[in-house]
């Protein structure tokens, strides 16, 4: 049996907690593109991605496929287009992991909110780092809410970002 690989969620988010406004929009984002936070190295260094539909949905409006040369799994229980080779999958966190791992996945890079908490939700999730944005947007989709952790989160490093934003990661202890 393969090892399970490595899983890593890497998010920018307001100071207020929230990943997007309540349809989903980022534009809150705008003012702090271009700026390098490390995202670059985090996503060379994996080979799989596990996204939400959301998110799936959000990154099929661009205009080319940002996962190219990854292997990318949708959790969604509707259909996807799989024009790129991106593919559904709707069973369990831990079921998908063990998929992947005789796929010969290494490290897998988990995005969307209601992906992120599943996996936390599971115990799953290895590595977290999140990005704080100084915006405040009031209402939104959280990252975080309906998850329970009250221990296990070690911080590993922050970081700021400039004069604006500040960095945080933490490695997620399975003793808990």
């Amino acid at each position: 049996m393969s090892a399970r690989p490595r899983t890593s969620a890497f998010v920018g988010i307001s100071l207020d907690g929230f990943l997007a406004r309540p349809d989903g929009a980022i534009d809150w984002l705008k003012p702090f593109e271009g700026e390098e936070h490390g995202y670059t190295a985090f996503f060379d260094s994996v080979d799989t991605l596990v996204i939400g539909r959301k998110t799936y949905d959000f990154v099929l409006t661009m205009e080319a496929w940002p996962y190219a040369g990854k292997r990318c799994v949708v959790m969604t229980h509707h259909p996807v287009a799989g024009h790129n080779g991106e593919r559904a999958y709707a069973g369990l966190p831990a079921d998908l992991l063990a998929q992947l791992a005789a796929e010969g996945a290494r490290h897998v890079y988990v995005d969307g909110g209601a992906v992120i908490r599943a996996f936390l939700a599971a115990g799953l999730l290895d590595e977290l780092t999140i990005t704080i944005v100084p915006v405040l947007i009031g209402v939104g989709l959280p990252l975080f809410g309906g998850v329970e952790l009250e221990s296990g989160l070690v911080l590993e490093q922050v970081k700021p970002l400039g004069d604006r934003m500040a960095q945080l990661r933490y490695r997620i202890s399975r003793a808990r």
